[in-house]
């Protein structure tokens, strides 16, 4: 059974650093692709930052140069470093697991993606 835990959300003023941690189970993220999502409220989920079975990376534009994605294969751990945060990136923030299909390139497409953590809740306060 595919399981997600993120931890690591907070607030945190405009400029500030967050570094949020998904530790996963259920399967190994060295074989099948992670992602983190993000859902502010009114608006619909979007990609943040995948990683692809091969460490690809790809990041969503408004995120580009600020955060960074990175997986640690023998600590099943996939971590979400952002910095220079801004108040817009205030979300509910959610890691997911693509294990439709393995060894896949990085992904922020959501319905590539089958299994959800609970999110952990990002606030940022100009």
């Amino acid at each position: 059974q595919v399981q997600l835990a993120e931890s690591g959300g907070g607030s945190v003023q405009a400029g500030g650093s967050l570094r949020l941690s998904c530790v996963v189970s259920g399967y190994t993220v060295s074989t099948y692709c992670t992602g983190w999502f993000r859902q502010a409220p009114g608006k619909e989920r979007e990609g943040v930052a995948g990683i692809g079975s091969d460490g690809s990376t790809r990041y969503a534009d408004s995120v580009k140069g600020r955060f960074t994605i990175s997986k640690d294969n023998a600590k099943a751990t996939v971590t979400l470093q952002m910095d220079s945060l801004k108040p817009e990136d205030t979300a509910l923030y959610y890691c997911a697991a693509s294990t439709f299909d393995p060894w896949c390139g990085a992904s922020l497409d959501k319905y590539s993606y089958a299994n959800w953590g609970q999110g952990t809740r990002v606030t940022v306060s100009s």
